[in-house]
């Protein structure tokens, strides 16, 4: 079993990388795909309460703020947590931060957010049924969570230039990402934890929470025509969006 301490600290390790890349528009597979294919499946979110989950950094949370969210965004890594609060300090957008595991967010009040977010960061969450449980805790009876993961029927390398069909997919486990591409500051390594989609849907409906929604991301014309590697996408998903909202009609039994 891998520790939480573990991933804490490999997140930790790899913060400075990771700011880096991500604040210095490297991570064309966020901006070109994921972020425009979320960011449409969300709406409008001028005024509304918004809570980002697994933020990192902050990019993503910060992009809510400029589109009129009240949001807090909450991470494992103090280091991350740490340059996001930093960034605040430097061009304040009104956003909260704090550390905290997203399978505990006991200081956050029940049903006091109009939207959970969680961007490509599900599948690196260790304990699933506990962190779904939390998002149905806080969200309003009318509200809505969205999050974007990997697609689990394929993998790829880090840098994306293989995808073919994954292995043993119905086998929950631990995997080792080496973030190794030639674009990243230095090197690192991280654990995501593969789930089928069936494990995502049970986890969900055992909480009381519904798929509403669900997009496989395409690259944007722009992405397409800038990053040559994106267009691998066109023939093989490399991610799913979802929308999720709570079931108020029906009790969910245990599956």
């Amino acid at each position: 079993m891998t520790s939480r301490n573990r991933i804490e600290k490999e997140w930790d390790s790899a913060a400075d990388s990771w700011i880096e890349f991500v604040r210095n528009a490297k991570d064309y597979f966020r901006d070109e795909l994921n972020n425009p294919a979320m960011f449409q499946l969300i709406g409008k979110v001028k005024n509304l309460q918004v809570l980002d989950v697994a933020c990192g950094e902050g990019y993503n949370t910060r992009l809510l703020a400029g589109k009129g969210a009240k949001v807090t965004g909450i991470d494992f890594s103090k280091k991350l947590i740490a340059s996001a609060i930093l960034q605040e300090d430097k061009d304040p957008q009104g956003i909260d931060y704090f550390v905290s595991d997203s399978s505990d967010l006991s200081r956050v009040a029940a049903e006091s957010f109009d939207l959970v977010t969680c961007f490509m960061a599900l599948m690196d969450i260790q304990n699933l049924p506990g962190t779904i449980s939390e998002i149905a805790r806080i969200m309003k009876n009318d509200g809505r969570f969205v999050f974007s993961i990997t697609h689990p029927c394929f993998e790829y390398n880090s840098d994306n230039q293989r995808l073919e069909r994954t292995e043993k997919y119905f086998e929950n486990r631990a995997d080792k990402v080496q973030w190794n591409m030639e674009r990243l500051l230095k090197p690192f390594q991280t654990i995501s934890f593969h789930r089928s989609l069936t494990d995502y849907s049970h986890t969900l409906n055992k909480h009381g929470l519904l798929i509403r929604r669900m997009v496989e991301p395409k690259p944007t014309r722009k992405g397409l025509k800038q990053f040559p590697p994106l267009k691998r996408i066109l023939s093989t998903p490399h991610s799913i969006v979802m929308e999720i909202v709570k079931d108020t009609h029906t009790t969910s039994e245990k599956l």
